[in-house]
């Protein structure tokens, strides 16, 4: 790019313009870099074990090694990773992009219906996951390419005696294995053995060799691997790295990581410290807010990054709210606005400013982000360097800048996105990725403007996409299931404001039977939606609200109580 946009006046002193996309050969060479350079540093560490950077490229080696002797497995196929935030997720990611395989990250908590769909679209032939869920990938295999299955328990990666005694609680103490039945498991451990009795197959990787298949809704509804290679990630975590240069420094930074690793904005802000040499905090159950709350306290942590909802909950924690942060320097919001109230709050206990980012799957994810340490104002910022940012009206016409308050409205579009950091396109998908793609640009389907100076305001989102704590939510997949009862006549969800996640599903029924109760309407979609994705409210209604041809009009399901 040439062209002097007016946001470059806004970036924080010693930001350049353009990042060099290509300074790395892939996103492993990154953890190499930093293992040689900052060898004995702890990088990451979970329920008080850590893992130097030399120990994890040791173990990331030994991994890949044991996934290049899997019969069949060549570097291209697609290998799943459903775990939630462990040492085991941190080797497994590193190994499978370093033998060259592409890493489908599954959310753990998906039903066997979610996870049956993401391995069958993604064609994986090969499968890491914690064993507290072995139970549902039993129930998703049928008719998928998956032949190859490691499973871990929690302590895999601690030392022999706690790994024993926290592998015991769980399995045995606190049930929460439930028995399973796989072909062929092969533990973690004893795989990494056999890994490193048979070396690696040193394995060159392009930086535009596929990294990820990252599943998103995308417009329809319908889930789809958004297609990011090692150079979309490595841009972005340049971009990253460049934005929060002029407070970091090398080697000394400590990361709260509470966000789940499968998480893409999580997942990228890893890659981004740990270019930093960061100490890495992994927080496997963030929901155990005050058990979070010591570790925060423990740490005295520098960056975290998390959603509205999280901050929420830890500035409702009385043990979180009486510590004094002397240490933090970043606390970044992204998934979903942060609201304002809480913003004020997480200024007033921690000192530190919330840097309101704006992203998505199909960007790696970052588009554009605050000024460290400016105050909350609600805009989501200024495009990182690299990145350039266009409104489009009708016509894909370009409305260009909003020189005042009264002009927004005319200037007022769709979000268009172009730059290094941008997908190929939608795995499998051709007709669908060339909707989304536009002459270079990426249609974001969100819609907002852009002032004078460049700073974007979102004032809209994907038309119908619901968002739960961070987490898209399409009506259409939870329609398509709760049409699927017998007993259900017609079915359309929204969203709803919810002070706790931001929003909530509500879904509005018209019964074909009328003996047709909610709770019947509940217990069938947790055996087919994960939790965030479940109806909370439900109204059932003797006809729903629709356009003269019959589309539902989803805009005024949110008005039926």
């Amino acid at each position: 790019m040439t062209k002097n946009f007016p946001w470059y006046s806004s970036y924080p002193e010693g930001v350049p313009h353009e990042i060099d996309p290509d300074r790395f050969p892939s996103l492993p060479a990154v953890l190499d870099d930093v293992a040689t350079r900052f060898p004995d540093r702890i990088g990451y560490t979970n329920m008080g074990v850590g893992l130097t950077y030399q120990k994890t490229q040791e173990l990331t080696k030994d991994f890949a090694a044991y996934l290049q002797s899997l019969e069949g497995m060549q570097p291209g196929d697609r290998v799943a990773i459903m775990m939630p935030n462990l040492l085991q997720y941190i080797v497994a990611v590193f190994a499978c992009l370093r033998a060259g395989f592409i890493v489908v990250n599954i959310n753990p908590l998906y039903t066997a219906r979610e996870v049956n769909a993401t391995l069958h679209d993604s064609g994986a032939k090969a499968i890491v996951i914690i064993e507290n869920f072995a139970k549902t990938l039993q129930q998703a295999l049928p008719g998928t390419a998956c032949k190859h299955i490691v499973t871990t328990g929690v302590g895999d990666l601690f030392p022999f005696v706690k790994r024993t005694l926290v592998n015991f609680v769980i399995r045995h103490v606190k049930k929460m294995v439930p028995a399973y039945q796989l072909p062929n498991p092969v533990n973690f451990v004893d795989a990494l053995a056999a890994g490193r009795a048979a070396g690696m197959k040193p394995h060159d990787i392009d930086n535009r060799d596929i990294a990820f298949l990252q599943y998103t809704g995308g417009t329809t509804g319908v889930s789809k691997g958004a297609i990011l290679t090692h150079r979309n990630l490595l841009a972005n975590m340049q971009q990253v790295g460049y934005w929060i240069s002029s407070t970091f420094k090398e080697g000394e930074e400590t990361a709260l990581t509470a966000l789940p690793l499968y998480h893409i904005f999580s997942l990228c802000a890893t890659f981004s410290f740990t270019q930093f040499a960061a100490t890495m905090v992994l927080i496997t159950n963030p929901r155990d807010i005050e058990a979070l709350a010591k570790e925060c306290i423990k740490w005295d942590f520098s960056v975290i990054v998390g959603v509205n909802t999280l901050f929420a909950a830890l500035l409702n924690n009385k043990t979180f709210c009486s510590h004094h942060f002397k240490g933090l320097k970043m606390t970044a919001g992204g998934g979903s606005q942060v609201q304002r109230s809480v913003a004020e709050r997480w200024k007033e206990v921690t000192g530190c400013n919330i840097l309101e980012a704006y992203g998505l799957t199909e960007c790696s994810p970052g588009v554009c982000g605050n000024v460290p340490n400016a105050p909350w104002d609600g805009s989501c910022g200024v495009p990182i360097p690299s990145t350039e940012v266009s409104i489009r009206g009708e016509g894909f016409k370009d409305l260009g800048l909003c020189p005042d308050e009264e002009s927004i409205p005319e200037h007022t579009g769709e979000i268009c996105v172009r730059g290094p950091q941008v997908m190929s396109g939608y795995w499998g998908r051709p007709e669908e990725s060339a909707a989304i793609l536009r002459d270079g640009w990426l249609r974001t389907g969100d819609i907002g403007h852009m002032d004078k100076n460049g700073w974007i305001t979102i004032t809209d989102r994907k038309k119908d996409m619901i968002l739960v704590s961070g987490f898209n939510v399409y009506p259409n997949e939870v329609e398509n299931v709760i049409a699927s009862m017998p007993e259900v006549l017609e079915v359309g969800v929204v969203g709803v404001p919810s002070a706790k996640s931001g929003e909530t599903v509500k879904a509005v029924i018209v019964k074909k039977d009328p003996s047709l109760t909610v709770d019947q309407v509940k217990k069938y979609c947790r055996t087919q939606l994960t939790g965030y994705k479940m109806p909370r409210e439900i109204i059932f209604v003797d006809a729903l609200p629709k356009t003269p041809v019959g589309k539902i009009l989803r805009r005024e399901l949110k008005d039926i109580h």
